[in-house]
């Protein structure tokens, strides 16, 4: 088995002020220590996570720690980065066009193309507009 880890987990593991972070800890650990297997992330999920961060906090020494621990830079690799290629891009657009008016992000639609691509088993994400297209841990 496997986890792909959406930006709202993130964000809210690294902001102790987010109403979510005793979740999103709960979620983390439950991740890093059960039989969910490899833990991964994107490209696409990095960029909005540490500019979302920046925006709602204000604080760019929080959204530069976790950039950096979802990169590994002087903590231990927890999760790996996967990039989003031309063909996840074609994917993503594909399933852009089919689930925006649900709500989905074209970065939530290559988080589903990498996981439909990639074999994995679920999406930790708070982002209930996943359910139905992805099982989703949250």
């Amino acid at each position: 088995m496997s986890v792909f880890i959406d930006t709202g987990v993130i964000v809210a593991l690294h902001n102790r002020r987010d109403v979510m972070h005793a979740r999103a800890v709960e979620l983390f650990k439950e991740a890093l220590s059960s039989d969910l297997g490899p833990v991964y992330t994107s490209d696409y999920i990095f960029d909005e996570a540490v500019t979302f961060a920046l925006r709602k906090t204000g604080r760019p020494e929080l959204a530069i720690s976790l950039g950096s621990f979802i990169l590994g830079i002087g903590v231990k690799p927890v999760m790996t980065v996967l990039k989003v290629d031309d063909g996840i891009f074609s994917d993503a657009w594909e399933l852009f066009k089919r689930y925006s008016r649900k709500g989905l992000s074209f970065t939530d639609c290559t988080s589903v193309a990498l996981v439909k691509r990639r074999g994995i088993h679920h999406i930790m994400s708070f982002d209930q507009d996943f359910d139905g297209i992805i099982p989703r841990l949250g």
